[in-house]
């Protein structure tokens, strides 16, 4: 599953990320990717955004969910904090049932422009490794381009099947990241997600490999509820990449 949840606030409304949780909750996903986690302006708070979404859902996807989140090692969620200000953070996250054998964030920020970052994860499913790279990427033509090359190179050989999921912002249906990622991973969501009220673009995607990887995916309307972006959920068959 993966979701730009806008910082827990619908078009126009004010944030809530009981809603958010909710809405995660009730797909029960094994690994989920939320963008625009933001506890900005909310500094009278006594738990941040990235920590109260995590602790929120570790009943669903896990015990030890929300424990040691300062490394993201050694549990079941890891996170990039794009923005650390005195009044809160921003960034994304990625939150799995299973465990990581390991995690790494790589900043794929271009000069002059929004700090971006990549979550880089191999996941122990019980079907085998999961490459997982979790992407929020830029607003520029140039920008996107660049990143949809450095993750592209990120996907491991090593692991039978890889996914990448996340906002890529781009709306062209022969944009470059289309292009590039394609080659890397064949498999591609075709589902319109913002606005969320009316979805006419497909900003949010997942990709993945081996061919078959992506049995189904769809999209849940509850979630304009929550956010101006519609959540992506897909169902993988890791099988086929044992068949592969």
């Amino acid at each position: 599953m993966t979701w730009n949840i806008h910082g827990g606030a619908p078009w126009g409304g004010r944030r809530n990320l009981d809603r958010v949780k909710e809405i995660v909750a009730a797909h029960d996903p094994d690994i989920v990717a939320l963008q625009e986690v933001d506890s900005r302006r909310s500094a009278a708070e006594a738990i941040s955004a990235f920590d109260d979404l995590a602790a929120g859902l570790s009943d669903g996807l896990g015990a030890g969910l929300g424990k040691g989140l300062s490394d993201g090692l050694g549990a079941h969620a890891t996170h990039a904090k794009t923005i650390i200000a005195p009044d809160g953070e921003f960034g994304h996250m990625l939150i799995s049932r299973f465990p990581f054998a390991g995690t790494h964030t790589h900043d794929i920020s271009i000069k002059g422009r929004e700090r971006r970052a990549v979550i880089d994860a191999l996941v122990e499913t019980p079907g085998g490794k999961l490459h997982v790279v979790a992407a929020h990427f830029g607003l520029g033509f140039a920008e996107r381009r660049h990143q949809a090359r450095f993750a592209a190179e990120l996907t491991r050989p090593d692991a039978a099947a890889a996914i990448m999921l996340g906002d890529f912002n781009e709306w062209q249906w022969r944009g470059a990241v289309r292009q590039v990622l394609l080659q890397a991973l064949p498999e591609r969501t075709p589902e319109r997600t913002f606005p969320a009220h009316l979805p006419l673009l497909s900003l949010d995607r997942i990709y993945g490999r081996p061919a078959g990887l992506i049995a189904k995916s769809f999209v849940d309307p509850a979630g304009r509820r929550a956010s101006d972006h519609l959540p992506l959920i897909a169902d993988l068959d890791l099988a086929a990449a044992a068949r592969a």
